[in-house]
């Protein structure tokens, strides 16, 4: 039985989610409780996960919400085989050992769901807490490209999983 079950958002799970605020060094991922923010996470991308003990644990996003700018540039988002993801976990639950479930299980309901099975997601080249939980998962580093983000250029690795590497 999966721990995660995934819906649509909805209006209470993203008030919840906006008003996410990640400690140093994670801070670039953290909400701003704006109503920009609040019409994104209800644009029809996102889908909230709960377990049996938190009504809003996490979420996933796909397709265009999903997207850094700066990969458009780089040519990243070209190969249409791959269906782009992103992820969030609830700020106290991240770096405690839940990532690689609430990542296999994401990947399982977009499957179930959309029928994809080829992934792309992108993750700040930093952040190496997350593309340790990626690699484990199955996901590969590709190419690296910069974007600006609030301001400041970041630089990001590209990441896909495919059914056919765990063949």
């Amino acid at each position: 039985m999966p721990k995660y079950q995934f819906h649509a958002m909805n209006e209470e799970a993203a008030a919840a989610i906006s008003t996410w605020i990640y400690p140093t060094p994670y801070t670039m991922y953290s909400m701003d409780d704006s109503e920009d923010t609040l019409e994104e996470l209800m644009n029809g991308e996102y889908f909230y996960a709960e377990t049996a003990d938190n009504p809003c644990i996490g979420f996933v996003c796909m397709g265009g919400s999903a997207r850094v700018p700066g990969g458009y540039v780089s040519g990243i988002y070209d190969n249409e085989a791959y269906i782009d993801i992103g992820l969030g976990l609830e700020p106290t639950r991240t770096g405690q050992g839940n990532g690689t479930e609430f990542v296999t299980e994401s990947l399982e309901f977009i499957r179930r769901t959309y029928g994809h099975t080829n992934f792309r997601l992108v993750v700040a080249s930093w952040n190496e807490r997350a593309m340790k939980v990626y690699q484990q998962v199955g996901f590969i580093k590709g190419k690296e490209f910069a974007s600006s983000v609030r301001g400041q250029e970041i630089n990001f690795t590209v990441m896909h999983y495919s059914s056919s590497f765990l063949i």
